[in-house]
Parts: C-alpha cells; sequence; structure tokens
C-alpha cells in the first residue's frame, strides 16, 4: 500500500512539475517569423519619423544658413557707408571751420556781409543734417540686420541642439533594429535586403510614357528601383523616403525639400481622383511619402533593411495626394 501511495506522489510531483515548467517555455519560445516581421516594422516606422525629423531640422538649418550668410553679405557694405558718412560730416565740420565760416568778424567783412554768412552757415547746416540723417539710417538699418543675425544665430544653435537629440534618439532605434535584424538573420539567413543592380533594367519596360516634367520624375524614381533605403540619403547610391521623391523632381528641375512635411506643404493638394503619375502620396502621420507611377503603383524607399521599390499605393493608411507645382 505504502508503494502505490509512493507511486501517486511521484506521479503528482511530475505532473506538478511539468505545469510549472511548461508556460516558462512558452515564454521563451522563439518568435515566428511574422512576429519578426512584425517587429521590425514597428521599429522601421519608428526610426523613419526620427529620421524626417532630423531631416527637417536639416532643410529649417540650411534655410537659416543661407539667411544669416545674406545678411552678412548686406551689412559689410551697410558698415562701410555708415563709416564714409561719418567721415564725411567729420570733414565738413572741419572745412567749415578751417574755411572761416566760423569766424563770424570774416564773414561779416566778407562778400555778402552778413547775409552772405547765414547763407553759408545754412549751406553747411543742411549738409551736416542730411549727412547726420544718412548716418541714422544706416544706423538703423545695420542695427536691424545685427538683430536679425542674432536671432538667426540663436535659432542654429536652438537646431544644432534638436539634431543632437535626433541623432541620439536615431542611434537608440538603430541599435534595436540591429537586435531585431540578428533575429531576422537567424530567422531568414540576411538581415537586409541585398541591393538588386539589376531591378531598374528589368523594371525599365514598364516605364509609363508621361511627358514634360512628371516624366522625367517618373523615370528617375524607376532608376532608383533595387537601391537600399539609407537613412537621410537623397542619392544616388541609396534613399529615403523623401530623399527619392525630392532626388526624382530634382532631375525635373523642381526643387523640392527632403523632409515630407515640408513637402506636404509645397505641393499643391488634390484628390486619389486627380492623381497621374509623378504626383505624390502623403501616408498616415506624414511619416512617409512615396511617387505615384500610375495604375495603382508607387515607387518608393519603404524603410531601413529594405529596397526601393515598386508596389501597391494602398500598402499603408493614405493622408492625401500632392501635385508638384
Amino acid at each position: 500500500m505504502s508503494s502505490l501511495r509512493n507511486l501517486l506522489r511521484t506521479v503528482a510531483l511530475v505532473g506538478m512539475s511539468t505545469a510549472l515548467i511548461a508556460p516558462t517555455a512558452v515564454a521563451h519560445a522563439e518568435p515566428s517569423p511574422a512576429d519578426l516581421t512584425r517587429r521590425i516594422e514597428t521599429s522601421s516606422a519608428e526610426l523613419e519619423r526620427v529620421v524626417e525629423s532630423y531631416n527637417k531640422l536639416r532643410e529649417e538649418i540650411k534655410t537659416n544658413e543661407a539667411a544669416v550668410a545674406r545678411l552678412q553679405a548686406r551689412i559689410g557694405p551697410l558698415e562701410q557707408q555708415a563709416q564714409q558718412s561719418r567721415a564725411d560730416v567729420a570733414e565738413l565740420a572741419n572745412t567749415a571751420y578751417k574755411s572761416g565760416a566760423l569766424r563770424t568778424a570774416d564773414a561779416l567783412l566778407g562778400p555778402g556781409g552778413a547775409s552772405g554768412l547765414l547763407d553759408r552757415l545754412g549751406t553747411i547746416d543742411q549738409l551736416t543734417r542730411q549727412r547726420q540723417d544718412r548716418i541714422s539710417g544706416f544706423t538703423a538699418d545695420q542695427r536691424r540686420l545685427l538683430d536679425e543675425k542674432a536671432g538667426l544665430d540663436a535659432t542654429l544653435t536652438r537646431q544644432a541642439a534638436q539634431a543632437r537629440q535626433l541623432a541620439a534618439g536615431k542611434k537608440q532605434i538603430e541599435q534595436d533594429l540591429a537586435k531585431l535584424y540578428e533575429l531576422r538573420r537567424q530567422a531568414y539567413g540576411a538581415a537586409t535586403e541585398r541591393p538588386e543592380p539589376r531591378a531598374a533594367a528589368a523594371e525599365a519596360k514598364n516605364v509609363p510614357a508621361v511627358a514634360g516634367d512628371a516624366g522625367a520624375a517618373v523615370r528617375y524614381a524607376f532608376g532608383a528601383v533595387g537601391k537600399p533605403y539609407v537613412w537621410a540619403a537623397d542619392g544616388p547610391n541609396g534613399y529615403d523616403c523623401s530623399g527619392l521623391t525630392s532626388a526624382a523632381w530634382r532631375a525635373a528641375g523642381k526643387s523640392l525639400p527632403h523632409n515630407t512635411r515640408m513637402q506636404w506643404g509645397a505641393v499643391a493638394h488634390i484628390g486619389r481622383g486627380d492623381l497621374r503619375p509623378g504626383d505624390l502620396i502623403f501616408y498616415s502621420g506624414l511619416g512617409h511619402v512615396a511617387l505615384y507611377v500610375g495604375d495603382g503603383q508607387v515607387i518608393d524607399a519603404p524603410s531601413a533593411g529594405r529596397n526601393v521599390l515598386k508596389r501597391g499605393m494602398n500598402m499603408m493608411s493614405i493622408q492625401g495626394y500632392g501635385r508638384v507645382r
């Protein structure tokens, strides 16, 4: 009887051990390929938002740097003009004194008498006031320009600090992506897609006949198919999403900022039914943009680890449509 009791006790203990061990084994199960893909796509979307914020700052910094350069170019001549005006006024005063215009007796005895003196003094006073007005005007302009430059310098400093913060955030996301890519390597044998140099040639037969600037942008986009996603890049060897659209339209002679939100602000907004090749499609949250190439297809730089490709335009929620002006 005791042997039976011992046997039942052993069976019960084994059952409890199995029940305790089973959940632990499930918790540490290797993620499925589908799980890995979802996690990578989520992190890639986060990284793309950071990259687009970085791109926006870089565009703003470039704009402000150009404005500072223009101001500096204007301030230099303005300072020279102000200095020359000061020198002119000093020379007027010195000439007036040396010529005896301020010696009343000589002036009274000279030609014209008192009225001549008043005329000469009035002329000098008028010239002096004119010169002084010019100095005041130049000084006011110079002060305004210097104030504007100081404001722009402060903006550049602030944006540089923000860019460093974004870079730190991007670095953290890239570290997270590296971990996920390692899992993907274990699951698929490769962390990222290999660039496909021949992909553009294979797509060449599908390039639609589009006239004008839009045609140039579409042809450029087809030529980028197969090249890798590279954050903050606008070609020719790699692109992020807004880098590809800006590069495509640059090839058509049009300037678009390298940032999705800024591109949204630069284009004319149109309806879905008005879409034609060369238009831009913006996706939810303005975190992604693609170039429409007709027949419901777009070409875009999808996300980190992938290549530029042609695919259906409805791959994610669409926010709006734009036409480059």
